[in-house]
C-alpha cells in the first residue's frame, strides 16, 4: 500500500480529531480554506476527505452554514461501518483486549473465496480475545488481504480497536462491507474463553469489508448475546 493518496492520509486525521473531541458535536469543522492550509493540500482533496466522512456518518454539509460534526450513534449502526470495539468505547465500555495473535497464513478456501485471491496468495489471521469493563464480550477472528500490511505481525499486542489501527498506521480506509448475522450456540472452548455456560446463546457477524481496489477484510466474530445490539435505520419501502 505505497503512493497513500492524499485525501486518505486528511480522512484519517480528521476522524480522529473528531472521535478524540478536539471537535466537539454541533460545532462547525475550519472551512476549506483553513483545511487547505492545515494539510497542504488542494481544495479537491479537502472535499474528498469531507465527503468520505460525511458519508460514514460524521460530518453533515449544509448549504450556507458549513460543515457540522455529528453525534455518532451510540449503537452500532448497521448502514455505518464501524468496528465492535468502537461501538463499545462510545456507549462507555472500557474495552481491552485479552490475547491477541497475528499469523501469516494460507487462507482457507472460503476466505480466499471471499477475498478474491489469486492462488498462493497470503493473509494476516488476527485472533483477538475482547473485553468490556473486565468481562470478556467477544471472539474475534479477522483475515487481512497480507499485501495491504506488510509487517503487521510486529504490531501484536499494540491495538484495541484494529480499524482504528489500520486507518492510522497503514492509512486503510474500509468503503464498505457485507455483513451477515446468525445466533450460533457457544461451543466447549468458546464458552470457556467467554466465560459463559455451554451452549449458551451467541451473536455470529460474518462481514467482507471492502477498500478501493476491491474486498480486503473477511471475519468472523462471536459476540456474548445479551451483551451487545445492532440498530438499523429503514426508510421507505420499495
Amino acid at each position: 500500500m505505497n503512493d497513500i493518496p492524499a485525501y486518505r492520509t486528511v480522512y484519517t486525521q480528521l476522524k480522529q480529531d473528531i472521535k478524540e473531541g478536539r471537535y466537539a458535536p454541533g460545532t462547525l469543522l475550519p472551512t476549506e480554506s483553513e483545511l487547505e492550509q492545515r494539510f497542504s493540500v488542494s481544495r479537491t482533496t479537502i472535499r474528498k476527505a469531507i465527503e468520505l466522512l460525511g458519508s460514514e456518518g460524521f460530518l453533515k454539509k449544509t448549504q450556507g452554514k458549513g460543515t457540522e460534526i455529528l453525534d455518532t450513534s451510540t449503537t452500532q449502526r448497521l448502514n455505518h461501518l464501524t468496528s465492535i470495539t468502537e461501538t463499545l468505547t462510545s456507549k462507555g465500555y472500557t474495552v481491552t483486549t485479552r490475547g491477541m495473535s497475528i499469523e501469516l497464513i494460507t487462507p482457507p478456501e472460503h476466505v480466499a473465496d471471499a477475498l478474491k485471491l489469486s492462488p498462493g496468495s497470503k493473509v494476516y489471521l488476527v485472533q483477538r480475545v475482547q473485553y468490556a469493563d473486565d468481562r470478556p464480550i467477544a471472539l474475534m477472528n479477522n483475515y487481512l488481504r497480507a499485501n495491504y500490511v506488510p509487517g503487521l505481525e510486529q504490531h501484536v499486542n499494540r491495538f484495541n480497536s484494529l480499524y482504528t489501527f489500520l486507518e492510522q498506521t497503514y492509512h486503510i480506509i474500509l468503503l464498505h462491507a457485507w455483513e451477515r448475522l446468525s445466533a450460533v450456540a457457544a461451543d466447549f472452548t468458546e464458552s470457556q474463553i467467554l466465560q459463559v455456560p455451554l451452549g449458551s446463546p451467541l451473536l455470529c457477524s460474518k462481514r467482507i469489508s471492502h477498500v478501493e481496489q476491491g474486498p480486503f477484510e473477511y471475519s468472523i466474530i462471536k459476540l456474548v448475546a445479551d451483551k451487545y445490539e445492532y440498530s438499523v435505520y429503514l426508510e421507505g419501502r420499495v
